[in-house]
């Protein structure tokens, strides 16, 4: 907007220094966004610590955080809410980049007052800390860094009013539920699009190992133990319902069957036949085998008298395209979680 001469000498100072004058009733401009720094720098109890800021665009920002657990530094990129003008929740994805690259949830988040919160490094990891080290993955710690260290520095460098929401897709959804079952009001609400969380189930441990060697290539000895070791039911929620009342929840999933996105019309496959071949042949299984999953998790949290929404639907690989959908689906409850 072209300031004009005459003004009063208060809207002379704005434009000498390059700022703008809004309207009542319109949002001022982000102080972290226009400043180009964190409100304060809190460092974790553990010494974690922001170790980088920068100012992407007018809404972005990606920073680096230091992992005490881990002695790693960890890439974090958030969305600014719609509206600075007062503290906003964080809604953690735990798809890392993935999710803004391939999917327009970064888009339709754009007019929400929600700080969106990227971390990228533990989603082939199961955003889960490791019994031992990992020749292919090394220290795994990542819960530690979901559940302590991270949220922390967050807060203090954004600014946020402390209530929080966790999302995440197959593996990151398992994840999702896990940590918000063991950090009570860490979370208040928690969506999972196609996630299994019956661990402690042959089957549930199939997934979970099966999608390790396909994406981590990590032996998942290291994370949980061996097959018959006991943590991996200590990490079935669906053993343990009672560690998620309170937490607003959505689970989807489809049932394996084809569905609408599972064409050649899907600019996806780029026409290429086998690799839709291979989306309804895999992906299918894997969503068939996570559909039960899934119902199993609804029967457990109705025993206990626990309320969820569940949106099953009647077909639908294991692919991004639904996702999209299944995260717009749910948004009502992530919101309703996040106080919005």
């Amino acid at each position: 907007m072209a300031c004009s001469h005459g003004k009063v000498l208060l809207a002379a100072a704005v434009c000498a220094a390059g700022l703008f004058i809004v309207n009542p009733g319109v949002a001022a401009a982000d102080p972290v966004i226009s400043s180009g720094q964190p409100l304060a720098n809190t460092v974790a109890a553990d010494g974690s610590k922001l170790t980088s800021f920068t100012v992407v665009d007018p809404r972005t920002i990606e920073m680096s955080v230091h992992s005490a657990a881990m002695n790693r530094d960890v890439p974090v990129r958030v969305q600014r809410p719609a509206d600075t003008s007062q503290p906003r929740p964080a809604l953690y994805l735990l798809d890392g980049e993935n999710r803004r690259q391939v999917t327009d949830g970064m888009q339709f988040l754009s007019d929400k007052n929600v700080n969106v919160v990227i971390p990228t490094g533990g989603e082939n990891a199961y955003w889960t800390d490791w019994r031992n080290p990992d020749p292919k993955l090394g220290v795994n710690k990542w819960a530690t860094f979901l559940s302590r260290e991270l949220p922390p520095i967050i807060n203090s460098a954004l600014g946020t009013n402390g209530r929080n929401a966790a999302a995440g897709i197959s593996r990151t959804g398992t994840a999702a539920l896990q940590l918000a079952a063991e950090n009570p009001g860490l979370y208040k609400a928690v969506a999972v699009y196609s996630g299994c969380a019956d661990t402690g189930d042959p089957l549930g441990q199939a997934i979970v190992r099966a999608s390790m060697m396909e994406y981590g290539q990590g032996d998942a000895d290291n994370m949980w133990g061996p097959p018959l070791d006991p943590e991996w039911a200590a990490k079935d929620v669906t053993q343990h319902p009672e560690s998620l009342r309170g937490v607003d929840m959505f689970i989807s999933n489809g049932s394996g069957l084809p569905g609408r996105y599972d064409t050649l019309a899907n600019p996806y496959f780029n026409n290429d036949v086998m690799k839709l071949a291979d989306q309804i042949v895999v992906g299918g299984a894997l969503e068939g085998a996570i559909n039960l999953c899934a119902h199993k998790l609804q029967a457990s949290l109705a025993a206990a008298n626990i309320p969820a929404t569940f949106d099953f639907r009647p077909n639908g690989t294991h692919a991004w395209s639904y996702w999209q959908d299944d995260f717009k689906t749910s948004w009502p409850v992530l919101a309703h979680g996040l106080g919005l």
